[in-house]
This record gives structure tokens, sequence and C-alpha cells, in this order.
């Protein structure tokens, strides 16, 4: 990789066919999301009506990435009965889809045969990834790039074998 590693915008913004997208924690705790956490717990909902009001930049991303071409998609693999913020984030998925990504989810049970990598990763184009790391507790740890093609081939092999096991959202209850 170069010694000034790409953003996260612009390694969306190379991307050309794919980006791929592996969540495995029942529980993150990122500062971006604290307060949207939160308000839920309170029991705030949005309203996929007022799109203006749950609308924000990642979505713009997402968007422009699909109109370019490239298929976003994003497989979360999840213990059950899921954890609250497992919850929180199934109640927000519709604007992910309403961007163009798709999203499905895996009971963890279901992937307990599949080769998976350590951490939760991006992947672009099959080739370039993106590692996200988290604290204990689900907070951020930074994240790492990688273009090893070992690698790469691992996290390809272990998201299409979750992708290819998982309930796409819309079909996906929570219990």
């Amino acid at each position: 990789m170069p010694s000034s590693a790409p953003t996260f915008t612009e390694l969306m913004a190379g991307c050309t066919r794919s980006a791929v997208h592996l969540e495995m924690r029942d529980v993150y705790s990122v500062d971006s999301e604290r307060q949207q956490f939160e308000a839920w717990r309170q029991g705030f909902r949005h309203d996929p009506a007022d799109r203006a009001s749950w609308w924000r930049p990642w979505l713009d991303l997402i968007q422009d990435t699909v109109a370019r071409g490239v298929v976003v998609r994003r497989a979360r693999i999840v213990s059950e009965p899921v954890s609250e913020y497992i919850r929180f984030e199934h109640s927000g998925t519709f604007t992910n889809i309403a961007a163009g990504e798709q999203v499905r989810w895996l009971p963890r049970r279901r992937a307990s045969d599949i080769a998976l990598p350590g951490n939760d990763f991006w992947l672009f184009d099959g080739r370039v990834i993106r590692w996200n790391h988290f604290t204990g507790d689900g907070g951020s740890s930074g994240q790492d790039l990688s273009d090893d093609p070992a690698a790469a081939k691992l996290c390809a092999a272990a998201f299409e074998e979750a992708w290819a096991r998982a309930v796409p959202h819309e079909q996906y209850e929570i219990h």
C-alpha cells in the first residue's frame, strides 16, 4: 500500500466493481453513533417517509457509488436472540437500502463452518481490504489497509459464503 493511505471516501471513489462489508460484532460503541443509539433507546424511530430527516453524507457516498455501477453489499453475522445494538442497526437499515446498498443478516449459528477473518472489513474490488479494529467493548481502535492477495482471497471467500447463507434485510425478522 502507498505510504499515505487513502481515506474511506477515496477508496469508494476508486472502486469500479464491488465494495463488500462484513460485520461480525454484536455490539459497536463508536462515537459517531452514540447520540443516535441513545435516542433510539429512548424510543425515537426514523420516519421512512421523511427522508430529509435521516439522509446523511454517508448515504450520499453510497448512492453516488452505486450510481457509478458499483455493487455495495453488507453482511452482518449476528447472535440470536440479537443484542439491543443489533435491534438498533436493524431498525435503521432501511436508510442503507434507500441509498442502494444491499444488506443481509446471517444468524451466527449458520456461520460456524465458515473460515472468517479475525476482524470486520471492507473489501474493494476484491483486492484492497480496509480492516476495522474494535476494542472489547465495541469502540473503534482504528483501521488498517492491506492489498495482500491471500488476505483478500480469504475476505472474498468469507463474504461470499456468508452472503449466500444470509437472509435479505426485508425478510430478516428480529426475535
